[in-house]
């Protein structure tokens, strides 16, 4: 399936591209968001990250007519400050994080992400990683496999999985993501397996998570690419699940408030800090009705998008 990017036009309309202005693409994936943004840069630059080789090789085809002002950058996006101050570069004016899971990603048998397919446990973005999802499966404590199903994956029957994992992993390692979705299936109540969704989608998140350290990875990227910006740079992320949008929500909360005071102490207004960030939009912005029919995967995003207001002159 072809990738389509989730709100194009809302993502870069709201990052006041200057034609001149040097940007950060954190989830470069096929270059959809990338490509819009490069369009509208003159003398300005877009650096891009992604962790996933195929994913830059594929952009390097999509953006062939904008190369001269992009450079593609495999690693993750936590590695943000590192890389571009091997490029010169300690301040920029917007960057963009597109999360979750791309479409060939999800649809390639062979990357092991999906309970649809039949494929050897794998879910590593980066494949030059050696922890992989038949390692968690195979070598994980209950203890631990219940953690990570109930945090990462929201899973309100952890436990039973996790120990269903146990018990079929001892007999011969769970090798494929069939094997997995049987194991889990085996543990659930009958009446979940009647439910709408696939009673796998769950552990598989938390599982694509875990091998991945989404939720650290996304923790470090949101906190360095603030700090890059300029006054006036903007930080736009769309998000696909409940546990990354508390994330970036509770981030940008954080750094548009200013620090706390005292009442009772003897300050002037002018006197008193102010928030260096401030929320270009409260409430998150999703999909239009038009673009959940023609993608299905437009309707759990949410973009939110936050500008540096002072602070770095």
């Amino acid at each position: 399936m072809k990738h389509t990017s989730v709100l194009l036009h809302e993502t870069i309309d709201l990052l006041n591209v200057k034609p001149d202005g040097i940007y950060v693409d954190g989830t470069l994936g096929r270059g959809g968001h990338a490509g819009l943004l490069l369009s509208k840069l003159k003398d300005g630059h877009l650096y891009a990250f992604d962790q996933d080789e195929q994913a830059i090789e594929e952009s390097k085809i999509n953006l062939k007519d904008y190369l001269d002002h992009v450079t593609m950058i495999h690693d993750n996006f936590r590695a943000m400050k590192k890389e571009l101050a091997g490029y010169g570069v300690d301040h920029v004016d917007g960057i963009m994080m597109d999360l979750g899971v791309s479409s060939p990603q999800f649809d390639d048998p062979a990357r092991g992400f999906s309970y649809r397919f039949d494929a050897r446990l794998d879910m590593r973005m980066d494949q030059s990683k050696e922890k992989d999802a038949y390692f968690v499966v195979n070598t994980y404590s209950v203890e631990d496999l219940t953690r990570i199903f109930k945090d990462y994956g929201e899973e309100r029957y952890a436990w039973p999985i996790a120990k269903a994992i146990a018990a079929r992993r001892a007999e011969k390692p769970i090798a494929t993501t069939f094997e997995l979705v049987d194991v889990i299936k085996s543990a659930l109540p009958e009446r979940e397996l009647h439910k709408k969704g696939h009673p796998a989608k769950q552990t598989f998140q938390a599982l694509r998570i875990e091998v991945n350290d989404e939720l650290g990875a996304l923790d470090e990227a949101l906190r360095e690419a603030l700090d890059l910006l300029n006054v006036g740079g903007r930080c736009a992320v769309i998000t696909f699940h409940s546990l990354e949008d508390r994330l970036v929500k509770q981030t940008f909360k954080d750094y548009s408030s200013a620090p706390f005071v005292e009442p009772r102490l003897p300050l002037r207004a002018e006197q008193m800090e102010q928030a260096s960030f401030q929320l270009v939009n409260r409430k998150p912005i999703t999909a239009q009705e038009a673009e959940m029919e023609n993608n299905r995967r437009s309707h759990s995003a949410k973009l939110r998008v936050i500008e540096r207001i002072r602070g770095r002159e």
